[in-house]
């Protein structure tokens, strides 16, 4: 499969995705040009996975993490670091 062009159901909905369909950043207000290609995508799986919602957002609106979890969007990046300090608080 090639990443230039591919369908994905997200939210029950079939999209248009890969680096060669331009689209805006999905973030509220956001008027950036990306395309939906892997390096826009929140998350690690198109349509989203148990760390991203399968999103596409500029570098403004994707932030870093560790391992599996780097690139999310900011709600993505927020509940990802409220369950870290949840499990942090767990009786070991």
């Amino acid at each position: 499969m090639g990443y230039a062009y591919y369908e994905i159901t997200r939210n029950g909905e079939t999209i248009e995705a890969g680096y060669s369909v331009e689209t805006v950043c999905e973030e509220t207000d956001c008027t950036e040009q990306i395309d939906r290609g892997l390096a826009h995508l929140c998350g690690a799986q198109p349509g989203g996975d148990e760390y991203g919602c399968g999103g596409y957002y500029c570098g403004q609106h994707l932030y870093g993490g560790i391992g599996p979890a780097q690139g999310l969007c900011s709600r993505c990046s927020q509940r990802h670091d409220n369950e870290l300090v949840s499990a942090e608080h767990l009786p070991h």
